[in-house]
């Protein structure tokens, strides 16, 4: 029962995107039923099927087949865009970013749209298939999966040291089996000290920072870390968007040195950052159902490696017509920039789970 209310509230959250994107994304749409002579809207008289003052159409509708329809525009077709959209963000990333800033705005779906559908889907997606932030309430099963872990580890150290004996006898090399029994012990010692956290239950441990109502927070935390890790996934749903101002200046920085560079505006860095966010979010939904497929993981890690840098690379060259060296050093210091994003936002997140 729980399982399937989860997956009715993850699919209310995929129309939720699906309309708050079209809320920010408001031309056109719905099935025409019915033309006034003057705007609905505004009362200016009509000289097309377009209010020429507000922009409202004259072609209205008021049955259940015209909202449902609506409904589905806003959850799938974006009016068409999405489908010109998402192939210019996954291959032409630079070139989308560049057309829309120059101007060409009616094709494409807007960043911000774009953003708010891609987050809004990636947490569905995340709870119709069980990925949530490991609360007090998984730790019993997150010993005993580590456990598991760990006894496989130590069957595998022993085999190997088996084999390995057993070629120091018969005089052939061991450097491989000793490479793999180093990993193998690293692997178990690692499941180990995940073990020894989740019996801990401490997620935030001894840690004091005189302030008082700080320490009392931190305090709560420990008490009940399921709230704390419930309070995280949530305010990372609702705070997503503060992503978009604390990675600007970050990119900001990388043209402040040349003159050349200083023509882009923040709305153009904005622009940037925002379908770089979509694009690495869906990117994210789809490494999660690629998982569900059992593929294997290391084609994932593959993926995880060289597909973002890349994106990067190419936004970052097309974007603002950069060389290949500019666009290449640019694109290492933004894999720094977004480790110091990422960072600053689970600080953003910690810290208002804490004092929440």
């Amino acid at each position: 029962m729980g399982r399937s209310m989860q997956g009715i509230e993850a699919i209310g959250e995929a129309v939720t995107g699906g309309m708050a994107a079209r809320a920010v994304e408001p031309h056109a749409g719905g099935w025409p039923q019915a033309l006034s002579e003057t705007c609905l809207n505004c009362g200016t008289g009509l000289i097309g099927d377009y209010c020429h003052r507000c922009g409202q159409q004259g072609h209205v509708h008021r049955t259940l087949s015209a909202f449902w329809h609506d409904v589905m525009h806003g959850v799938l077709h974006f009016e068409g865009k999405i489908w010109r959209t998402l192939p210019m963000l996954a291959f032409r990333p630079g070139e989308l970013t560049r057309r829309y800033v120059s101007g060409e705005r009616a094709r494409f779906v807007s960043p911000m749209a774009l953003f708010l559908f891609s987050v809004f889907l990636m947490f569905a997606v995340l709870s119709i298939s069980g990925t949530t932030l490991t609360g007090a309430e998984d730790s019993e099963g997150g010993v005993k999966e580590i456990q598991v872990d760990v006894r496989k580890a130590e069957e595998a150290i022993a085999k190997l040291q088996v084999q390995r004996d057993q070629a120091a006898r018969e005089g052939r090399s061991t450097s491989k089996l000793d490479e793999e029994i180093f990993a193998a012990k690293l692997a178990r010692d690692s499941a180990a000290a995940g073990e020894k956290y989740f019996k801990g239950d401490r997620p935030l441990g001894e840690w004091k920072t005189g302030i008082a109502r700080l320490d009392k927070g931190i305090a709560k935390a420990n008490a009940n870390p399921s709230l704390l890790f419930y309070k995280l996934q949530t305010n990372a749903y609702k705070f997503s968007w503060a992503l978009i101002p604390i990675s600007v200046p970050f990119v900001w920085l990388l043209f402040l040195h040349r003159r050349r560079y200083r023509a882009y505006r923040a709305y153009d860095h904005v622009v940037f950052v925002t379908y770089s966010i979509s694009f690495m979010s869906l990117g994210f939904i789809a490494l999660l159902l690629w998982d569900v497929t059992g593929i294997s993981s290391r084609w994932m890690a593959l993926a995880v490696m060289l597909i973002p840098p890349l994106h990067i690379y190419k936004q970052l060259k097309g974007a603002y017509r950069l060389s290949r060296w500019s666009a290449l050093w640019r694109t290492f210091m933004m894999l720094v920039f977004v480790a110091l994003t990422t960072s600053l936002f689970f600080l953003l997140l910690l810290t208002l789970g804490v004092l929440g």
